[in-house]
């Protein structure tokens, strides 16, 4: 299992482009969501959770970004709902769940089996068919270098489970 973890390091390694030459690493996370194409739905949630400011703040932070595409699975009408002003605090908490403290590169993150995020619960981490999975989304690019942390490119939002009512 070791051996087979280190060659998954060494694939998403070598599948990872230099960063130190991609101009990433003078921006924050914020700031290189924006300059995405593949990022404005999850920039258009972060400044209606009012996150813009959290996000572009010292961190660091490993944030692991859902696509348009990912975004494009939900249903259109949960998406249109959360982005509502009345359910800002939803969707921060949805958006935080996708965000750990610290910079966890991929090289970290394939040791791991769960990760605390800023929301406050974990999110699964497992390996399957040569494939990093975070709950039942798919790690599709991993170690984009920003000034206060990292992003790792998901594949699906990633929700967080629901919080069990206390027994009275």
């Amino acid at each position: 299992m070791k051996a087979f973890l280190l060659g998954l390091v060494a694939v998403l390694a070598a599948a990872t482009p230099c960063l130190a030459n991609c101009g990433t690493c003078d921006k924050t996370i914020v700031e290189v969501a924006v300059a995405s194409d593949d990022f404005g739905t999850l920039v258009a949630a972060v400044k209606a959770a009012d996150l813009v400011e959290t996000l572009s703040g010292k961190g660091p932070f490993t944030v692991f970004a859902p696509t348009d595409k990912a975004f494009g699975k939900l249903p259109k009408s949960t998406l249109e709902d959360l982005l509502k002003p009345e359910n800002k605090k939803k969707l921060a908490g949805i958006l935080t769940y996708h965000v750990v403290a610290g910079k966890v590169m991929a090289a970290d993150v394939v040791k791991l089996k769960n990760a605390k995020t800023v929301q406050g619960q974990k999110i699964r981490i497992r390996v399957k068919d040569g494939k990093v999975m975070l709950n039942k989304a798919n790690v599709v690019k991993t170690d984009i270098a920003c000034k206060n942390g990292v992003i790792h490119v998901i594949d699906a939002v990633i929700l967080p489970p629901e919080k069990k009512a206390k027994e009275k």
